[in-house]
């Protein structure tokens, strides 16, 4: 009745010993070689991978071919009110450009009929600010206008993210901030809009970025923001600033909402905050290698050039701007050894000899010409940038001579700036001294640098021509390119 019965039991161990000995070992074999296969061909995987997987990955993030930047490729976005507005507008007039530019002027309340209506064709729409009562400010000695101006970078976005002309960029200034629309669409083509990008410059004034951000772009100067980086901030934009009442500006808010998307500055010197006061000579002189992009605070700044308003100044250096916006204020030195002179040209404004030989480094310091914005006790005077001193002795300081016309010659495109010795009343050897020039002439070309100089932009070289003036009182200069292996310099003897 054991049908079933093991059968396990009808072979004695002996018998089936060997049986079990040869299929374990064969198995253990196949096992092995199975192991042995995998793991070839897992590390024959594992090695082609991380190379198709790092080709891929820079095939993917490397930067596409786009076309440079366009000023028609920016919204603008500034900030004003009712009241400062009817002031400041003809500023606006001097760079806006109604057949390419787009944006928008945010005002408090409606204008008056009359003032929406005069001059609009130069000039850009006027926007009314939604309302912002419903935002806490407790900044005290504060202005909660600075919500109002904030919220500039909300409506805008909101205003102009379904545009049917492509929008690469945002740029957000004060009614008083001056671009330069050229400058600005070369300095943003250096990046690409379709990254998070946020451009700037900081303050002159050590103080200023210690209390308001050291990594933050003052508004005044302006603030770029890539248009992929913008419809992000946008969203919670209202969400974010009401985290923080306690700020004092609205560049501040764009700040802090910036910094919490995780994106840093991308500091551009060519915006200039100017918090300074008086004689701006010093800073324009002493310009970056970068180009001019904006310029803010004329009105706490003397005229830039002399016997002139602030207005007619700002616009005197605009008719340089109009012909080489790229090389305005662009700093050229070169050396005059019969005389021991040394020549700096800031083109478009000023040309000033030295009557002895400096260094570039020391040439490069800023003249403290100006003064400093607010009373800060003996941190007031600490910029953020080298100073050197300039003289209270007029007679002692270098002979300015600032631009009194430029002009372009179409057939071989070559610019020629003038520039007239500013008078001072001070006694001089009519042999030696740079003071017996009364004209210099200025010979260049239009700057006109591709991306890769613009990232690593280099000085341009001048030279002291020959001249038919047979009295010494003109002086000629040519502005070229470096040579390669060409040092601004002058021989040291000993």
């Amino acid at each position: 009745m054991h049908l079933f019965r093991p059968m396990w039991k009808t072979y004695s161990f002996s018998s089936y010993s060997p049986i079990i000995s040869t299929r374990m070992v064969n198995c253990i074999l196949l096992s092995v070689l199975i192991c042995f296969v995998y793991l070839i061909v897992s590390l024959s995987v594992s090695m082609r991978q991380p190379k198709e997987t790092i080709n891929a990955y820079f095939s993917s993030s490397q930067d596409q071919p786009q076309s440079l930047t366009e000023i028609d490729h920016v919204v603008f976005g500034i900030g004003s009110s009712f009241n400062s507005w009817p002031a400041r507008r003809d500023y606006v007039k001097l760079w806006w450009d109604t057949q390419r530019m787009r944006g928008c002027v945010f005002v408090d309340q409606p204008l008056s009929a009359l003032e929406n209506n005069t001059d609009s064709h130069l000039l850009p729409p006027i926007c009314v600010s939604e309302d912002t009562s419903r935002f806490r400010y407790t900044c005290e000695g504060g202005d909660r206008s600075a919500i109002r101006i904030a919220r500039c970078v909300l409506e805008t976005v909101r205003m102009f993210n379904n545009s049917a002309h492509e929008v690469r960029w945002y740029v957000f200034g004060d009614d008083d901030t001056i671009f330069i629309p050229e400058n600005l669409a070369r300095t943003l083509s250096k990046y690409d809009h379709r990254s998070w990008y946020y451009i700037g410059a900081t303050s002159e004034i050590y103080e200023q970025n210690r209390i308001f951000g050291n990594d933050m772009a003052f508004g005044g100067g302006g603030i770029a923001l890539s248009s992929s980086l913008a419809d992000v901030l946008a969203k919670n934009f209202d969400s974010c600033i009401e985290r923080y009442p306690y700020l004092y500006g609205g560049d501040s808010r764009v700040h802090v909402c910036v910094v919490e998307l995780g994106i840093g500055l991308s500091h551009e010197p060519g915006f200039h905050q100017f918090d300074v006061n008086g004689n701006a000579l010093g800073i324009l002189t002493s310009h970056s290698t970068r180009p001019l992009v904006s310029l803010h605070h004329m009105s706490h700044l003397d005229p830039l050039f002399p016997n002139s308003t602030i207005f007619s100044s700002v616009q005197h250096l605009f008719s340089a701007v109009e012909l080489d916006p790229l090389r305005i204020l662009q700093l050229s030195v070169c050396y005059y050894r019969p005389y021991s002179w040394t020549i700096s040209v800031s083109w478009g404004y000023t040309v000033q000899i030295e009557s002895r030989h400096m260094f570039l480094r020391n040439v490069l310091r800023t003249q403290e010409t100006f003064r400093p914005w607010q009373n800060f006790g003996w941190l007031a005077s600490v910029y953020t940038f080298n100073t050197r001193e300039f003289n209270p002795d007029p007679c002692k300081r270098p002979v300015t001579f600032f631009m009194e016309h430029v002009s372009s010659t179409p057939g071989d495109g070559t610019i020629k700036s003038v520039y007239k010795q500013a008078y001072e009343n001070c006694t001089y050897d009519p042999i030696s001294t740079p003071r017996k020039i009364e004209e210099i002439r200025v010979f260049s070309t239009r700057l006109d640098p591709d991306i890769r100089q613009l990232k690593a932009p280099r000085r341009q070289c001048c030279d002291i021509l020959p001249t038919t003036s047979t009295d010494g009182k003109v002086m000629e200069i040519e502005i070229r390119e470096c040579k390669e292996d060409e040092f601004i310099s002058f021989e040291v003897c000993g």
